[in-house]
């Protein structure tokens, strides 16, 4: 059973790993043997959480802008200069706007748009030969982009840019999944109800209680709850699993 959940010997990418979620998935990776490239736009956190990771294990900062399709590139050239297998993609960096209908600016919309919806296809397609190269139908490659139960049930705030976001890279998932099944590469999406994160935190801090309360399991989530379905899905347990949107949320979004 330890060897079923092991990432041993394997190496991942994970966006807007140097806080919240992502960083929640880079430990968990770490502790469970992956050799970690955290990407964060701020090469400061960036640096500082590679540098916290590595008391659990192989951690690498690699700071990057992803909302930008030269830094999409830029980063995939350099995974490939420095490895020549790349095992696991987390697709989590992500941004949210929220303002009313009748307000809502074009720039909160496409920013959000871009950076959570067009940056994981960008970054996907640029690693591709990496993946094609890594994974076989026994031990496929991965891909994980985080979504959001935002993209499975309809949030009271007013994030119309997000939840689309969200909804789209849930079915991106699926279609990638699809064809890229027979390449050796498998594609899931995680979607995280309420953690303690930095976009979640006014929230939490205004109505904290209420939220765990909505949650059948009466609670918000916790870090080794977020690692724990990386970890599956990363590992041998979960090689048999591809085009599927995970809920993380404490049965938020598929029971209120």
């Amino acid at each position: 059973m330890t060897s079923l959940f092991s990432v041993s010997g394997k190496t991942a990418l994970v966006t807007g790993g140097s806080r919240g979620i992502g960083l929640m998935i880079a430990r968990g990776l770490v502790q469970a043997g992956a050799k970690v490239y955290v990407s964060s736009r701020k090469a400061e956190a960036c640096e500082a959480a590679a540098a916290d990771l590595q008391q659990f294990g192989e951690a690498v900062p690699l700071p990057a802008d992803l909302s930008q399709e030269a830094e999409c590139r830029r980063i995939a050239d350099e995974i490939a200069a420095r490895e020549e297998h790349l095992h696991i993609l987390v697709n989590n960096a992500g941004a949210t706007w929220g303002a009313p209908l009748d307000e809502f600016p074009v720039s909160g919309w496409d920013k959000v748009m871009d950076l959570n919806l067009r940056s994981p296809f960008l970054l996907t397609q640029a690693l591709l030969p990496l993946l094609r190269k890594t994974g076989s139908h026994d031990d496929p490659a991965r891909v994980i982009n985080v979504g959001s139960i935002d993209g499975l049930h309809v949030s009271p705030l007013p994030a119309y840019s997000y939840a689309a976001s969200k909804a789209g890279l849930h079915h991106l998932t699926r279609v990638l999944a699809k064809e890229l099944g027979p390449q050796g590469i498998t594609v899931n999406a995680i979607a995280p109800g309420p953690f303690e994160s930095k976009m979640m935190a006014a929230t939490l801090q205004a109505h904290g209680d209420a939220v765990a309360e909505s949650a059948p399991l009466r609670r918000i989530g916790r870090p080794d709850d977020m690692a724990g379905v990386a970890v599956y899905l990363s590992s041998r347990a979960g090689a048999y699993v591809t085009g599927a949107v995970i809920p993380v949320d404490g049965g938020i979004g598929t029971t209120v």
